[in-house]
């Protein structure tokens, strides 16, 4: 069994679509392809999170919602404080262990984190120790725009620290006039630790891909 874990650069620079194209994509593989958004910030009343409606509606395999959304906050706010709005604590046990579940029925788990890769979750813990409590392999989502080059090596330098696999990394072009991008991505290529598995054009729309994205290059080991 094996999974991957989608992080960014910060928050909107495009995790769910790329999420979503990896789901696709190793559907494509004839793989049975879970989907999970531990924790989620922002919904109308009664109404589903949009990147989890976006993931459920990709995935293949059915699941329980607690299992693939185990905590839902209506407030569009960091997690930590959107569950200290709701009175709740944010336990990593719990989606470690829906996680296990997701798992058991699946060949793999496409697993979608919240914010940046340091967003708090709780007082004492980010996303970054829920990663790390998953051991899932990393897929770095960077938001191409002016600045992502300091981003993205930091959240480099932060992954590494903590010994986790890379799976690779993903430009998402969310600024259709960045100056100077193919210097940009040249400069990502040549200093993140692993590899360039595509780069996703801007979009002014989310998309929800139907078949397995052409730009895109799943990670060998899932493939093998």
């Amino acid at each position: 069994m094996s999974g991957l874990f989608v992080t960014g650069t910060d928050t909107g620079v495009g995790k769910t679509r790329v999420a979503v194209a990896l789901i696709h994509a190793l559907r494509a593989q004839g793989m049975r392809v879970a989907a999970m958004k531990p924790v989620a910030a922002g919904s109308e009343p009664g109404a589903l999170n949009e990147d989890v409606s976006a993931l459920l509606q990709a995935a293949n395999v059915s699941a329980d919602l607690r299992d693939v959304n185990p905590y839902s906050f209506a407030s569009p706010i960091a997690p930590h404080l959107a569950a200290q709005q709701a009175g709740i604590r944010i336990e990593l046990p719990v989606i470690v262990a829906a996680y296990a579940r997701l798992a058991a029925a699946a060949d793999v788990v496409v697993v979608e984190g919240a914010g940046g890769w340091r967003v708090p979750l709780n007082a004492r813990e980010d996303m970054a120790d829920l990663a790390q409590a998953l051991g899932l392999p990393v897929v770095l989502v960077v938001g191409l725009r002016l600045g992502c080059l300091n981003h993205a090596l930091l959240t480099a330098e932060s992954i590494d620290r903590r010994g986790l696999p890379w799976a690779g990394w993903v430009g998402n072009a969310i600024n259709p006039e960045m100056a100077v991008r193919a210097a940009n991505l040249e400069a990502l290529q040549t200093r993140l630790p692993a590899p360039c598995l595509g780069v996703q054009e801007f979009s002014p729309v989310p998309t929800q891909h139907a078949d397995a994205p052409d730009w895109l290059q799943l990670p060998a080991k899932l493939v093998s």
